[in-house]
């Protein structure tokens, strides 16, 4: 595979687990949905760390959760602030450098 492939099931899977983290809490998404969603995104990051280091796989899929699960719920609850925004900002940087400085795995 390669790491560019590596890479989309990275942003998949990290897009599938604001699905399933968001599904634990708000009761609109179905729990198979959860359970899929949960078992794909996994999936897809064990084959990503196949190619890529798996502290930098793991740091971009957690990120992306986290910034995903944090902007659903300022949506759902209206708690929007600058700092908050802010942060997200600064994670989100801090995420592009990872993936920006990441190389292949030792396969």
């Amino acid at each position: 595979m390669s790491e560019t492939k590596a890479w989309i099931y990275v942003v998949i899977g990290g897009l599938l687990e604001v699905i399933w983290a968001s599904g634990f809490k708000y009761e609109a998404i179905p729990s198979i949905v959860i359970i899929v969603s949960l078992l794909i995104s996994f999936d897809l990051i064990i084959k990503a760390t196949q190619v890529l280091p798996i502290g930098t796989v793991y740091a971009v899929f957690a990120g992306m959760g986290t910034i995903g699960t944090t902007i659903v719920e300022m949506v759902i609850t209206g708690g929007v602030s600058v700092m908050r925004i802010f942060l997200i900002l600064l994670l989100l940087v801090c995420i592009a450098g990872l993936k920006l400085t990441a190389q292949g795995g030792e396969g």
